[in-house]
């Protein structure tokens, strides 16, 4: 007898870090879905103490459970709750998507606790599937997903990409907007326009989940729904987590028009390559910011061109970076670079030239700040056969990929003694461009001269990388003063994630 319930359960596991908003991914399966007859109950871990509590409740009368997620510390809640699940209801299909899982899809339907994955956009996918398991039919032939039949594993074509302006709106209305703003200490809402980036570096995973395709929505369709969802809601805030904003910059800025035009009042900030923001004239980047962009965040990555080529980021120019910085300063747009540091193949030189040039944008740019992170071997990147020959293994398991969170993975090629180095030459670097900001803020007298004082040994340090008893970094820790992550998204600090000062 056919389980009659058309309730599915979408969870979103916790995840390390500050909350900014609700799971996109899971609003837009849920809207699909629910165009279909099927009743979708969305659990966001990041603002559910008791989220397993909440899962096992809601799975007692459920159709089917599903799980978002991503490589790193979430897959642990993903697997404890999808554990318990199991053992209560053992009869409920429990179906994974996101990025981890269409990544790693033969791996992770190895897990006795996952029957079925949905592979790239689940919107579709996960409505089809539904459908034919409530109709009792099999799933073979259904584009998109691979599920298993007596323990083995079957693999369907993938279902092709559907432009994002024919799928319906995210199910807004399932969102508790007071949660989440109690817990940001403000209104926020994380919002994407776009999916899909168009170059190839070639330690981001997004190039692989997307292949290099840019799939933007309609200009109207974004102005029309964030402005109707900032006066619904006041927002504060949007944060565009597109992979690259600027990839259409005609697009872009008519967004802004479009902005402009509503008279109505929100900061949005978003993602871009420096190379697409140079192309906008100084009088366009001002146009950004009167629309209401308060802050970009620039994939850098490094200022060593050597390093840049290793990381096929071609289209990234230093002088670029100064451009960009400056554009965005005289607009009065925050701008945060992120760098990425312990790459392979990157040398001591290397990473000299790139915190000299970052140094020199700090003093120059009074608007950038920086995020510096350890290289993190995220599943599926191109550069995976370099990282295996250089000796770095590669995760068996679900649960092995759970220690592969940002900056925590262990590389071969930097020894206790080169990464406790490089950790502190990056804690350095981030502790002189905090007291930087703080000395122009405080512009003249006693103070100002004080911490002028206190870079002065700083900059001698990053100068001869001299290191030893780092007095510094454990005053500004003790007082959790230092910040070392950034949000490319907000420029919010992150706290302090790399592994050790000491």
């Amino acid at each position: 007898m056919l389980n009659q319930s058309r309730k599915v359960v979408l969870f979103s596991p916790p995840y390390d870090g500050r909350v900014f908003g609700p799971p996109l991914g899971l609003l837009s399966v849920a809207s699909a879905i629910r165009e279909h007859g099927f009743l979708p109950v969305v659990i966001d871990g990041a603002i559910t103490p008791t989220f397993l509590e909440v899962v096992l409740r809601e799975v007692k009368d459920a159709f089917a459970f599903g799980v978002s997620l991503l490589t790193g510390p979430m897959i642990r809640h993903a697997i404890a709750a999808s554990r318990a699940v199991r053992a209560v209801r053992p009869d409920l299909p429990i179906i994974y998507g996101g990025w981890h899982p269409t990544l790693l899809t033969a791996q992770t339907l190895q897990e006795h606790f996952v029957d079925i994955i949905v592979r790239h956009q689940g919107e579709k996918t996960l409505s089809e599937i539904l459908q034919r398991q409530s109709r009792g039919l099999s799933l073979d032939m259904v584009p998109g997903c691979w599920f298993k039949r007596d323990g083995k594993i079957i693999r369907n074509t993938d279902r092709p990409a559907s432009a994002l302006n024919t799928l319906p709106t995210p199910a807004y209305d399932l969102v508790d907007f007071e949660s989440y703003a109690r817990l940001t200490r403000g209104r926020k809402l994380p919002y994407a326009t776009s999916i899909g980036c168009p170059y190839a570096c070639n330690y981001c995973t997004d190039m692989v989940f997307y292949n290099r395709r840019f799939n933007p929505q309609s200009v109207a369709n974004v102005v029309t729904e964030i402005v109707q969802l900032v006066k619904m809601h006041s927002l504060d805030e949007v944060a565009l987590v597109d992979s690259n904003f600027l990839v259409d910059t005609r697009r872009a800025l008519a967004v802004a028009e479009g902005f402009i035009r509503s008279d109505v009042k929100f900061r949005w900030t978003f993602q871009a390559s420096t190379d697409l923001l140079c192309r906008l004239t100084d009088g366009q980047v001002r146009l950004l910011a009167t629309s209401g962009v308060s802050h970009i965040g620039f994939g850098t990555e490094s200022a060593s061109p050597e390093i840049l080529r290793k990381m096929h980021k071609g289209h990234q120019k230093i002088e670029d970076m100064f451009q960009a910085a400056r554009k965005c300063g005289d607009a009065g747009i925050r701008v945060t670079f992120n760098l990425i540091f312990g790459y392979p193949g990157e040398e001591d030189r290397h990473r000299c030239e790139t915190l000299r040039v970052m140094g020199e944008i700090a003093e120059r740019f009074q608007n950038v700040t920086f995020s510096p992170n350890l290289f993190t071997p995220y599943p599926g990147i191109p550069i995976w056969p370099e990282l295996r020959e250089a000796g770095l293994s590669e995760p068996q398991s679900l649960e092995e990929w759970a220690a592969v969170g940002l900056g925590q993975a262990e590389l071969p090629w930097l020894n206790q003694k080169a990464l406790s180095q490089l950790t502190r030459s990056m804690s350095y670097f981030a502790l002189a461009n905090q007291l930087s900001k703080l000395t122009n803020s405080l512009h003249s007298g006693f103070r100002h001269e004080a911490v002028r004082l206190l870079q002065k040994p700083l900059h001698w340090r990053l100068k001869h990388q001299a290191f030893r008893v780092p007095v510094e970094l454990w005053a500004s820790m003790a007082q959790n003063w230092l910040v070392l992550r950034r949000s490319l998204l907000t420029g919010e600090g992150l706290g302090r994630q790399l592994k050790e000062v000491h």
